[in-house]
């Protein structure tokens, strides 16, 4: 059992335990330093920091791609965010100014409670918030007088592949969504990989997470996971290429930001508990007839999530298999990630 809660925990960077530190504390501490992000930025795009509010109130923070030469016609728009645990410095953002390069405008943004966003406390993630979070970015895109608010669409990484499909499901005025190395966030945290999880162990992990609401109110504030994802030191070459994968970019000059939860910080304990019981997939036929395009490694631990998807939804849909490609190889590999695909599949359908 506690094999099985440790290799969820290492993933989503939660631990069970009733250890707590002072992470998050570092993380915000970290706010202030010169930026950095793990990209060049195109000499051909121009990024700009902006801020919005969804429509809870709290404020996100975002960077907003546009090409330079952008002319006096209207554009076609894209949200993006992801992957879950990261910031919009990271693999966002190098989507974001890609896609821009391409004609379009792109806002990568941090979810709330993460990164330069609001929301206290930190560190803690809704299935729920985050959905409403890709539609808030919509809201802004489409406030810009340079933005054609009836072409827009959103390109979700990872975790935020399945916030993508829900908030698309929901936001009819996402014209097209697109997804890369997309996990269910939900199903994943509720069953374990594959679905591993029994009902017992189910059961023993949510009495586990209620005992640990009654140890936050009495100190008054939530508790976070005494660690995340491991340090590339202390990898011994024998954990699952998906742990060896993510430590690779996260913990490494490559892919690491000092506000990024998975290179620098850890969720709040409970964080699993909202996720435990929102299927964020229900409503995935409701996006049809809008178009949905689903990309994932040929050797990505987490292909069958996009798998999956693409049974479930309604048509139309394609499923691009990138041969040999890993899992975070779709997080900044520029050679890997079809660009020249997303590029068509948005134009075609953002129009």
């Amino acid at each position: 059992m506690r094999t099985l809660i440790l290799a969820i925990a290492t993933l989503l960077c939660v631990s069970y335990s009733n250890g707590q530190n002072n992470t998050i504390k570092k993380t915000e501490n970290m706010y202030q330093e010169t930026e950095h992000y793990t990209f060049e930025l195109s000499e051909n795009v121009t990024r700009e920091k902006v801020t919005f509010k969804n429509r809870y109130g709290i404020t996100l923070t975002g960077d907003l791609y546009s090409p330079k030469n952008k002319g006096n016609e209207k554009l076609p728009a894209l949200a993006t965010s992801g992957p879950y645990g990261a910031v919009k410095e990271q693999s966002s953002g190098l989507y974001a100014n890609q896609l821009a390069q391409r004609g379009f405008v792109v806002v990568a943004f941090d979810p709330s409670f993460t990164g330069e966003s609001g929301g206290k406390p930190r560190n803690v993630a809704s299935p729920e918030i985050f959905t409403e979070d890709l539609s808030a970015a919509i809201d802004f895109l489409g406030t810009l007088s340079y933005v054609d608010r009836n072409r827009v669409g959103i390109m979700g990484i990872c975790g935020f592949g399945g916030f993508a499909l829900n908030a698309a499901a929901v936001d009819k005025r996402v014209k097209a969504v697109a997804v890369a190395s997309m996990y269910d966030m939900s199903r994943v945290t509720a069953k374990g990989y594959f679905d591993s999880v029994t009902p017992e162990q189910r059961t023993q992990m949510l009495e586990q997470l209620s005992q640990q609401r009654w140890a936050d109110a009495e100190n008054g504030e939530p508790a976070y996971s005494p660690a995340g994802l491991p340090s590339a030191d202390q990898l011994t070459g024998e954990e699952p290429e998906f742990v060896q994968g993510y430590v690779s970019y996260y913990k490494t000059e490559r892919g690491f930001h000092p506000r990024s939860i998975n290179s620098n910080g850890s969720w709040t304990m409970t964080t699993p508990i909202s996720l435990m019981n929102m299927p964020i997939m229900t409503y995935i036929e409701e996006i049809s007839p809008r178009p949905i395009l689903v990309i994932a490694g040929e050797n990505a631990h987490s292909r069958y999530f996009s798998e999956d998807a693409i049974k479930a939804a309604a048509e139309p849909k394609e499923l691009m298999i990138i041969p040999n490609a890993v899992h975070t190889d779709l997080y900044d590999k520029i050679d890997v990630i079809p660009f020249a695909k997303l590029e068509v599949f948005f134009k075609e359908n953002l129009k």
